[in-house]
């Protein structure tokens, strides 16, 4: 299935054919056995209880389903867990509780992999620069939806986009996901997401990551690290974490509809779309422009690239302090735009950009403090902001943000909800519309009971 999302043409979902047989196995040993022996179509069982692995589970054979009898009954401990053959296609991993050694990865020669219901609490040891993984995705096309990553203390991330070298996996659609309580203390390598890595910006990976729930992800400033480029990041949710979401490399990444509470969004690189999005917290630094050591990263840098071409349009930004400012560095942000914001709170200077900054103000609207923007880049009037029945702060009825957006931005086309942007869109997250339904995710949403 092909969808436009924010302007990025990303393709998602996995094509697994239905079950033409179900085989149930008691054991380990029999789990192999029957994967060996496994025919396109065949769906392969293992029973509810606590099993003890001395070796890895291979999966060879393409278009075969490996599933707990019934999801999180099944639990597997000891050396390893499922390793895929090289080539296999069309595989689905569903429902196990995963408590073993070792990561679980899709080599690059797979594709079309599904892992899906599953509880990942993994021991996976650290290795000098290597993402460490519990999920570590190589291959193209694979999903990774309604599973619980859980409990890490070392460093290492729960989901790892990579691939090829030179390359990176292509479409891996991550969604429904509950990434939970990483307390590695460490100042870096500790992210609930990382797709790409520093040496692979340059490359067009087109994740989704959508509809997720981050708690807890403390494990790294940064709880989502996007280090490639042409991804979109939407709808998810993000509570009680000191980790940002961050377009840390890469270019033309959108970040669409998100919803964050206690934390924030910050980029570096160009031509990204931070549009939609719902940022509340009791401090600063709702949406920083990152700058940095360089004005464009180099195919393999290591460094914070300067923010150019960004354009961060139709947020509800709710804080204290600077909500929007930006790094220090030697390279600014340059011919970036901040439009059509509600930025609301209470602060003595709202946007609080670096002398030599190079942004356009246009549209916001700013209602608790001082602007700390040009004048004429927006206004100071009471958006009427109320909270509904989930929390979240939405327009009224009589709103001056209501069809008072200006310019040109023929991408936005939704809310956060995401409802449809009419005739002339409001200014912030929300699109005034008393049918409003969008909530905050919550652990009945995501993971492996969820519909």
């Amino acid at each position: 299935m092909n969808v436009v999302l924010a302007g990025l043409l990303i393709a998602v979902g996995v094509a697994v054919p239905a079950p033409t047989a179900v085989t149930r196995v008691t054991s380990l040993a029999a789990l192999q056995t029957a994967l060996d022996n496994a025919q396109q179509g065949e769906r392969i069982e293992l029973a509810d209880g606590a099993y003890t692995s001395s070796k890895a589970i291979t999966i060879k054979r393409s278009g075969v389903t490996v599933a707990a009898e019934h999801v999180g009954k099944a639990q597997i401990r000891g050396k390893a867990g499922f390793v895929f053959a090289a080539g296999v296609a069309q595989v689905v991993v569903e429902g196990f509780d995963l408590r073993h050694d070792g990561r679980l990865a899709v080599p690059a020669s797979a594709h079309h992999v599904r892992i899906t219901r599953n509880v990942f609490e993994l021991n996976v040891p650290v290795v000098p620069d290597d993402a460490g993984g519990f999920v570590e995705v190589n291959g193209d096309d694979v999903e990774v939806d309604h599973n619980t990553f859980q409990n890490r203390t070392n460093e290492g991330v729960y989901l790892h986009v990579g691939g090829p070298k030179p390359g990176i996996a292509k479409r891996t659609w991550a969604h429904h996901n509950h990434f939970y309580n990483h307390r590695f203390s460490g100042g870096n390598g500790g992210e609930s997401v990382r797709i790409g890595n520093s040496d692979r910006q340059k490359e067009s990976a087109r994740t989704l990551l959508e509809n997720n729930l981050f708690e807890k992800a403390d494990g790294d400033s940064e709880a989502i690290s996007v280090k490639s480029s042409d991804n979109v990041v939407r709808h998810n949710t993000m509570r009680d974490s000191r980790g940002f979401l961050v377009l840390r490399h890469g270019n033309r990444n959108a970040v669409d509809g998100n919803i964050l509470f206690g934390t924030g969004i910050r980029f570096h690189g160009n031509d990204h779309r931070i549009i939609n999005n719902y940022v509340e917290g009791g401090r600063d630094r709702q949406v920083v422009f990152g700058s940095g050591k360089e004005a464009d990263s180099g195919p393999t840098s290591k460094l914070h690239d300067r923010p150019d071409r960004v354009t961060v349009a139709f947020n509800t930004l709710i804080g204290t302090g600077a909500v929007v400012d930006s790094d220090g560095g030697a390279f600014l942000p340059k011919d970036c735009v901040l439009s059509n914001n509600v930025i609301t709170g209470s602060s003595s200077k709202f946007v609080d950009m670096k002398s030599g900054s190079t942004v356009r103000y246009e549209g916001n609207i700013v209602f608790g403090g001082s602007a700390g923007m040009p004048s004429g880049g927006y206004r100071t009037v009471d958006p009427k902001l109320v909270r509904d029945s989930h929390g979240l702060l939405r327009l009224s009825s009589g709103s001056p943000a209501v069809d008072a957006s200006v310019g040109s931005f023929p991408y936005v086309t939704t809310d956060f909800d995401p409802q449809p942007r009419v005739a002339k869109p409001d200014v912030g997250a929300d699109e005034y519309d008393v049918a409003a339904v969008r909530r905050p995710l919550t652990r009945a949403d995501v993971g492996p009971s969820a519909l």
